[in-house]
């Protein structure tokens, strides 16, 4: 993972370098060396550079959108090089004399303390510029360090560094050796890619989509979950046409349809947005599948009654103002409806995304388009079956 003098010496004149320039000079380079670069710069100038290789990147070349994009899998395709690792008996004086020599003076947070090679200690700045200069490493260095393997997932990382907040975090082997470093930044700022990219993923649009995206690429990755979602709404309109009788025969049913739909989506919906962040950050690794959906059905349960008893009293009234039949009848199957598919609603927000991660899918890849099916289902369902059991 050591990059060459020449790489070295690229990285600093890139910092001077405009970011169309700096992405037309990395362009030309290998994957490594070009995360080995965006890695030395400041964020904001990494990010400015990266969006202009995003788009001047050819759709063959899948190693550099994997370093540009967020494709990376595991810490070991997103860390760097270590720029300090030094024996546990090297000496603060022989420590500093290394940092004066050093070429990535500005990039050192950290010196890694290694014993016949295995991590051991990690000394912070401040440590060791107020230790005597005969002390050694082992004896300011904080012992058993956290650390990333090579092989461990991006999102099992994620989760941990919302509770470790360092600078860098080191990398090692199976042997404990030092590898490598991964910064903080990279993964929280692959935690808001991640968060601003399920908005768009709930309703089919890939994660790879950016406005730069052509008109061609852009429909085929849009199009193919628009033919899915039509196709579930022909589910939701077979169960409406199944009772059409009483929609024929109680006109103001078909009124509150779209009311109950609504509310029911919005509250599938809410319960949908709160397992996907929980999924994203791995608090779901620690938090009972069987506790958030007894918490969503309660939450569906009071939000369902207060909702559909203003929805109920609404009905009622329009049923009277319209002279139909049984109006409190209507109102108490709005009520009754409305508490049973919010908390239907809830229990699908919850379990859709975990049943599509569970079969190795995206969970939220068009789980809205799902959600909105099975919600829309229930809700009018519900409601028809009522009306048909209760006032027919």
């Amino acid at each position: 993972m050591r990059q060459s003098p020449e790489i070295t010496v690229l990285a600093q004149q890139i910092k001077d370098l405009s970011p169309t320039e700096a992405a037309e000079t990395l362009a030309r380079l290998p994957p490594d060396d070009i995360q080995f670069i965006l890695s030395r710069l400041p964020i904001e100038h990494a990010m400015s550079v990266a969006s202009h290789l995003a788009e001047s990147a050819s759709s063959e070349d899948i190693a550099t959108k994997a370093v540009i994009s967020g494709l990376e899998e595991t810490i070991g395709e997103l860390m760097t090089p270590a720029p300090a690792i030094l024996d546990a008996a090297s000496t603060v004086a022989e420590t500093l004399a290394f940092l004066v020599k050093s070429a990535e003076m500005s990039e050192i947070s950290y010196i890694f303390a290694t014993d016949a090679d295995r991590l051991v200690g990690v000394v912070g700045m401040r440590d060791l510029l107020l230790a005597k200069p005969s002390e050694v490493l082992a004896d300011i260095m904080v012992t058993e360090p956290f650390s990333f393997t090579v092989d461990t997932p991006i999102s099992d990382a994620v989760s941990e560094v919302l509770y470790r907040h360092y600078p860098m975090y080191p990398v090692v082997d199976d042997n404990q050796r030092v590898v490598g470093v991964v910064r903080s930044w990279k993964l929280y700022e692959r935690i808001a890619t991640e968060l601003s990219s399920q908005a768009g993923a709930q309703y089919g649009v890939a994660r790879e989509e950016q406005l730069t995206t052509s008109v061609l690429a852009s429909f085929r990755m849009r199009h193919p979950w628009l033919l899915v979602n039509l196709f579930t709404a022909f589910a939701a309109a077979f169960v409406v046409s199944i009772f059409e009788d009483t929609i024929t025969q109680v006109v103001a049913l078909a009124v509150f349809l779209p009311v109950l739909a609504g509310q029911s989506g919005n509250t599938g919906c809410q319960a949908l947005a709160i397992t996907l962040r929980g999924i994203t950050l791995g608090q779901m690794q620690d938090y009972p599948v069987r506790k958030l959906v007894r918490k969503e059905i309660l939450l569906g349960a009071l939000n369902g009654a207060i909702v559909g008893l203003v929805a109920g009293l609404a009905m009622f009234a329009y049923a009277l103002a319209t002279d139909s039949s049984e109006p409190l009848l209507l109102g108490l199957v709005i009520l009754i409806a409305m508490t049973g598919a919010c908390i239907g609603s809830g229990i699908f927000g919850v379990m859709v995304p975990l049943t599509l991660k569970r079969f190795g899918a995206d969970p939220a890849t068009a789980s809205s388009i799902f959600l909105t099916t099975f919600t829309d289902i229930i809700g009018m369902g519900l409601m028809l079956f009522l009306a048909t059991a209760v006032i027919l």
